[in-house]
C-alpha cells in the first residue's frame, strides 16, 4: 500500500467530497475514484458510502482512516529524525495530556526547547488517560502526562511535582455556592457532571466504595469549559480540578474543595524500550530539569 494512496484517502474522508478532494489533491476526479476503488479491491472492503453530493466513511473506512493517520505520522517522525542535524535538530513532538494546571510544567519545557532549537514543534493532544497509554503503545505519541495510578512498569517516566486540587465547580445561584467546602456525604445529594478524561480509578478513588454507586451522576464531559456552561445552566455541579476554570468574584462559577482534602496526582510518561527522535531527547532533558526546578520550589 503507497503512502500516496494513504494521503488521497485521507484527503476524501477530509473533505467528505470526491471533486472536492481531487481539487485539493490537483488530480483528476476520475484518477481518485480509480485509486480508491482499487484500494478497496485490495482490501476486500467498501470504504465508502457515495452520494450525490457526498463520499462518507463506512465503518471500515473510519478504521483504515485512524490507522493510515498513525501510519503515515510514524513516517513524518521518522524523516525528520534523519533529516534534521545534531547542531540544528528539527521536528514535531507529539504530547498527550488531560486537562491539568500541572501541564504549565510541559509548557516552560517546551519553551526551553524552543529558545534552543526553533525547528522543533509541538502538537498536544489531549484526551483520557486511556487514549493517551494506547497511542503512547502505537508510537502515535512522544510523551504523555497521566493522573496516577499508572502501571509503571510498561513505561518509562517522570515524577512531576504538582498535585491538581480536586472539588466541586457550582454555580455561583446556587446554595452550595455559600459554602467553604463539600463533603463525601454531601456530594451523594449533589446532581454531578463527572469528567469523561479521568478514569474511575483517579476520581472516584477519592470517594469511598461504599458511596460509588450512591452518586447522583448526571451525565459526563469530556472538556471542562463545556461542563461549565452546564453548571451555568443550572444541569449540575461538577467534579473537577481547580484552576482550570476562572472562579473569581465576577465569575458566575465557584470552586469547593472536598473535605477531607482530595488531590491527584501526575506522571511524564513515554514508551518503555523506545528509541527516540533526537528531538524528543532534548525535549526529555529539559523536561527532567523543570522537573527538578519545580521540586525545589
Amino acid at each position: 500500500m503507497e503512502t500516496r494512496t494513504l494521503k488521497y484517502f485521507l484527503a476524501i474522508a477530509k473533505e467528505e467530497n470526491m471533486t472536492a478532494a481531487a481539487n485539493t489533491l490537483h488530480v483528476s476526479q476520475s484518477a481518485l475514484s480509480r485509486q480508491m476503488a482499487d484500494l478497496e479491491a485490495r482490501l476486500g472492503r467498501t470504504l465508502f458510502v457515495r452520494t450525490n453530493r457526498q463520499t462518507l466513511l463506512t465503518e471500515d473506512g473510519m478504521r483504515l482512516r485512524q490507522r493510515a493517520e498513525e501510519i503515515l505520522s510514524l513516517i513524518e517522525k521518522t524523516e525528520a529524525e534523519f533529516l534534521s542535524s545534531e547542531d540544528d535538530i528539527t521536528g514535531e513532538i507529539h504530547i498527550g495530556a488531560g486537562e491539568t494546571r500541572a501541564f504549565h510544567l510541559i509548557a516552560q519545557a517546551i519553551k526551553n526547547t524552543q529558545a534552543r532549537y526553533p525547528g522543533i514543534t509541538f502538537s498536544i493532544y489531549s484526551a483520557n488517560a486511556l487514549d493517551v497509554s494506547r497511542r503512547l503503545e502505537q508510537g502515535t505519541l512522544d510523551f504523555g502526562l497521566l493522573f496516577e495510578p499508572v502501571n509503571k512498569e510498561r513505561c518509562q517516566y517522570l515524577d512531576v511535582p504538582y498535585a491538581d486540587r480536586l472539588g466541586l465547580l457550582v454555580s455561583r445561584k446556587d446554595p452550595l455556592a455559600e459554602k467553604e467546602f463539600v463533603t463525601e456525604n454531601e456530594l451523594l445529594s449533589i446532581p454531578l457532571l463527572v469528567s469523561s478524561r479521568f478514569s474511575p480509578d483517579t476520581v472516584l478513588s477519592h470517594i469511598s466504595r461504599k458511596n460509588i454507586s450512591r452518586l447522583n451522576i448526571r451525565g459526563t464531559y469530556n472538556l471542562i469549559y463545556n461542563a461549565s456552561l452546564m453548571v451555568e445552566a443550572g444541569i449540575g455541579s461538577a467534579l473537577a480540578i481547580d484552576g482550570l476554570i476562572r472562579t473569581d468574584a465576577d465569575s458566575p462559577l465557584v470552586f469547593l474543595p472536598l473535605v477531607p482534602p482530595s488531590q491527584m496526582h501526575t506522571i511524564f510518561v513515554w514508551k518503555k524500550n523506545h528509541l527516540m527522535t533526537k528531538a524528543a531527547e532534548v525535549f526529555l532533558a529539559e523536561m527532567k530539569k523543570v522537573c527538578i526546578s519545580g521540586s525545589n520550589t
